[in-house]
């Protein structure tokens, strides 16, 4: 009698330690193939426009309002890079090639990045910003539509996006941007 006891207990617990593992699997199952990927949404689909924030400072840590730097020139580029980011390394000289456009600034957004390492990284692969804003948890970049660094995004004064770039900047992009730029 006590060895049927023990056997149906026994029973019981691999079924209830079956359906944990089952319930388990199931959760990290439908995790897994969740859309992990966040982009904003925009409100108007055929126009995209820059939307307004504020980031310190890469240098100074003085709150730089975003549209207060683009109305500065007739184009802007912002640059979503970091430098930890390998990529971000190999479109440096074409960052630092675009900034010699007269009617163009580029500004910089270090992307969940230390500040250390921020600067290092510019006087080790040189600045082709005019503007270095902090993006320390990443927020802002994905309010801008980042999935990732670098990205580039390419505005007039009016806060219209005219061109998006994913991944790194490259001798095709800097044509694309000059003839956007040129007219």
């Amino acid at each position: 009698m006590h060895l049927q006891f023990l056997i149906k207990k026994k029973i019981t617990l691999s079924f209830l330690i079956l359906v944990f593992l089952i319930f388990c699997f199931l959760i990290l199952n439908k995790a897994l193939n969740m859309d992990k990927i966040y982009s904003p949404i925009f409100k108007n689909q055929k126009t995209t426009y820059l939307t307004n924030f504020k980031l310190p400072e890469l240098y100074s840590y003085n709150q730089t309002q975003l549209i207060e730097v683009i109305k500065d020139k007739e184009f802007s580029i912002v640059n979503i890079w970091a430098s930890w980011c390998a990529p971000c390394r190999e479109e440096n000289d074409y960052l630092k090639s675009l900034s010699s456009i007269g009617s163009l600034q580029i500004i910089g957004i270090n992307y969940k990045d230390k500040k250390k390492n921020a600067i290092k990284f510019l006087n080790d692969y040189g600045n082709p910003f005019k503007y270095n804003l902090v993006d320390k948890d990443g927020v802002e970049s994905i309010n801008l539509g980042a999935y990732g660094v670098p990205e580039t995004l390419l505005i007039n004064k009016n806060r219209k996006i005219l061109f998006k770039i994913i991944g790194p900047i490259n001798n095709d992009h800097v044509k694309k941007i000059r003839e956007i730029i040129n007219g």
